[in-house]
């Protein structure tokens, strides 16, 4: 039987997740994943592809404060009021799309223009801004926060076990910042499924995730590495992309939970 067994949120794109027993699906993902973005002074995303040091910031949620703290200095955080935002819109850019965004607050910008090294802002995304899923793989219109590129990432925690016996230190599945994460099958099911319900959701698996350098930094350091992607590189290659995990699309909203059981309705053509 697969399962989940473990769910996740990144509140703000690039920054740490927060591991979850119960998470509301939204139109456009998770409630709070990614709907949180830092950009450069041309009002341009960036992450830790360009600045490894934001993996060192991890997030958690308590009573609407978002809250942002230092994984080495946990005196250094800020608490960021959760739809407490100002009038201030922008036009922001992200991989190929620019879309409205609100700016959060100028001082929450001096603190992580600070601790980053560059000028930067960090903005939301209002329910009024619609980014759509690429037209190649949309259904009916669907629409994503500010992650990549689709609503949902999910992950067989037998392909993690399974790249992890190749390794010589093995990494953990935050590397690789999913969603979704469950139990049971074999390594990388997830590539061959259609159409799938977890609960009472349903969803469509309409994308192979091509995995970047992202998965290679020290979570701990900060540091950049050669591994997990050189041994992916050995057997999950599909011409110049690495694969490991599979995005999601889905329809309506609801709830998913750790111990949902995930049912296969079709598998790919």
């Amino acid at each position: 039987m697969l399962k989940v067994s473990e769910l996740y949120i990144h509140p703000i794109k690039s920054l740490g997740g927060i591991s979850l027993k119960t998470a509301e699906v939204t139109d456009r993902g998770l409630k709070h994943d990614r709907r949180l973005l830092l950009v450069d002074e041309n009002n341009c995303f960036f992450t830790q592809r360009d600045f490894p040091r934001m993996t060192l910031l991890k997030t958690n949620i308590l009573d609407g404060i978002l809250e942002v703290s230092d994984k080495n200095n946990p005196t250094s955080k800020i608490e960021i009021p959760i739809k407490n935002y100002t009038d201030e819109k922008l036009q922001v850019k992200i991989w190929n799309d620019t879309v409205e965004a609100n700016v959060v607050n100028a001082n929450i910008n001096k603190w992580f223009s600070d601790f980053i090294g560059i000028e930067c802002k960090l903005v939301y995304m209002p329910n009024k801004t619609k980014r759509e899923v690429s037209k190649e793989q949309a259904r009916d219109n669907e629409i994503v926060s500010f992650a990549d590129g689709f609503p949902f990432l999910i992950i067989g925690q037998s392909a993690l076990d399974d790249l992890n016996r190749r390794l010589t230190n093995p990494v953990p599945i935050t590397n690789f910042r999913p969603n979704i994460v469950f139990t049971g099958g074999t390594p990388f099911d997830e590539d061959n499924w259609g159409e799938i319900r977890i609960g009472e959701m349903t969803f469509f698996a309409v994308k192979p995730c091509a995995r970047c350098v992202i998965t290679t930094i020290d979570q701990k350091a900060a540091t950049k590495n050669k591994e997990p992607l050189a041994t992916l590189s050995t057997y999950r290659r599909s011409g110049s992309k690495i694969l490991f995990g599979e995005n999601l699309i889905h329809e309506g909203t609801g709830k998913i939970s750790v111990g949902d059981e995930i049912k296969i309705i079709s598998h790919k053509k």
